[in-house]
């Protein structure tokens, strides 16, 4: 997949989750938002020439991001995205705790995608 198939399907991840949300289904809603940061990260990571093949991959060009721009919202981000990949498959989140990591999930998509525009450090 080249990056700019990695943002569309981040861009489409976060439209699919705020459906699966509205509609209820907190799960599928998870397991969307996991994968728009994902892809997000997956497009940066391409840019810049990093790995990005697994789960790990993906949280260290996250981690990597935050150092190189010297802004830890990065690393938060993933962290909050990754409540989103465990509650996919788990289902501990409640209402309250979703509404708030949606919030924060999104800004860091939204922070991630904003960047692929730019060139490498």
């Amino acid at each position: 997949m080249i990056q700019e198939e990695h943002v569309r399907t981040a861009r489409d991840f976060l439209v699919k989750s705020d459906t699966y949300f509205a509609e209820g289904d907190a799960l599928q809603g998870s397991g969307k938002m996991w994968g728009a940061a994902a892809h997000a990260v997956m497009a940066i990571a391409q840019q810049r020439g990093w790995r990005y093949g697994s789960n790990y991959a993906i949280r260290q060009a996250a981690i990597r991001l935050a150092d190189a721009l010297e802004d830890e919202r990065f690393s938060l981000g993933v962290s909050v995205a990754e409540k989103f990949h465990a509650n996919f498959y788990h289902d501990f989140m409640e209402d309250d705790e979703l509404d708030v990591n949606r919030r924060l999930a999104r800004l860091f998509v939204e922070r991630v995608l904003a960047l692929t525009d730019e060139q490498p450090e």
